[in-house]
C-alpha cells in the first residue's frame, strides 16, 4: 500500500470510529442517562458515534413500561425511572456498562440487528474462553446455562439509539434476588469471574471493546481527557 492509500484509509478509519470514553471513577445513573439524552438531541448529522465504558454505584433501574411489582425488596438501593425498554435490573460496582451511541440510518442498521450484535459480543467474548453462552429470543441478553449473564436495554429517538448492554463481571449478585430480574421471577443471574475465574475486570473490559467493535464494523478510537457523565 501507498503512502496515499495508507493515508485514505487511515481517514475513512477515523470516519467510521467509534469515540471511546471510558471512566475510572463509579459514574452516577442519573447524571448519565442525562448526558446520553442531551448528546441524543443535540446530535447533527455528522455527529461521531460513541461508545461509553463505565460502572455504576448500586442501583435499580425501571424501564419505560416497568412495572413496580418486580421491585421486591430495594432495602437502601435507589430506585430511578428511565427511558429504555425493558422491565428492572441492576447496575453496580464490578459490572461493565456499555452504551451506544449510535447513528442507526448511518450505521445501516435497525433495532433488532443492533441487539443481535451487541448479544453476540458477548457471547463471542465468553467464547474465548471456552464458555459457551446464547440468547434467548424471548427475553433479551446474554445467558449461561440459563443464568442471565448480560442485560440490554435500548431507546431509540429520531434514528438514533443511546443506552446498550450491562456484563456482570466481578460483583456482588445478592441485589439481583431483591428483584424479579427483568421482570423473570426466579431468574438466575452468574457472573464473568464464577466462569473464568482467571479473567480480570480490565481483561473483559478490552476484550468486550474489541468484540463490539469488531460486530459493529468499527474500530474504537478512544478519546482522552474528555467526559460526558460526571465523575463522582
Amino acid at each position: 500500500m501507498t503512502g496515499r492509500q495508507d493515508s485514505a484509509a487511515q481517514a475513512r478509519d477515523g470516519q467510521r470510529a467509534l469515540r471511546l470514553r471510558r471512566f475510572a471513577t463509579l459514574q452516577d445513573y442519573g447524571e448519565t442517562l442525562a448526558a446520553m439524552q442531551a448528546f441524543t438531541l443535540a446530535r447533527a448529522s455528522d455527529t461521531s458515534d460513541e461508545c461509553w465504558l463505565l460502572q455504576h454505584p448500586p442501583v435499580y433501574t425501571l424501564g419505560l413500561n416497568g412495572k413496580t411489582e418486580h421491585i421486591l425488596a430495594p432495602g437502601e438501593i435507589p430506585v430511578l425511572r428511565t427511558d429504555r425498554g425493558g422491565q428492572v435490573t441492576y447496575h453496580g460496582p464490578g459490572q461493565w456498562v456499555a452504551y451506544l451511541l449510535l447513528d442507526l440510518r448511518r450505521q445501516g442498521i435497525g433495532v433488532r440487528q443492533l441487539v443481535h450484535l451487541l448479544e453476540q459480543s458477548v457471547i463471542d467474548l465468553l467464547a474465548e474462553g471456552g464458555v459457551p453462552a446464547e440468547r434467548r429470543h424471548d427475553a433479551p441478553g446474554v445467558y449461561v446455562d440459563g443464568a442471565k449473564i448480560a442485560s440490554l436495554g435500548l431507546r431509540i429517538r429520531s434514528g438514533c439509539s443511546y443506552h446498550g448492554l450491562a456484563l456482570n463481571t466481578a460483583m456482588d449478585l445478592a441485589p439481583f434476588g431483591r428483584i424479579n430480574p427483568c421482570g423473570y421471577q426466579g431468574l438466575a443471574v452468574t457472573q464473568v469471574r464464577d466462569l473464568l475465574p482467571g479473567w480480570e475486570a480490565e481483561r473483559v473490559a478490552l476484550g468486550l471493546l474489541r468484540h463490539l467493535g469488531r460486530v459493529l464494523g468499527r474500530p474504537m478510537q478512544e478519546v482522552e481527557g474528555e467526559t460526558r457523565p460526571r465523575e463522582t
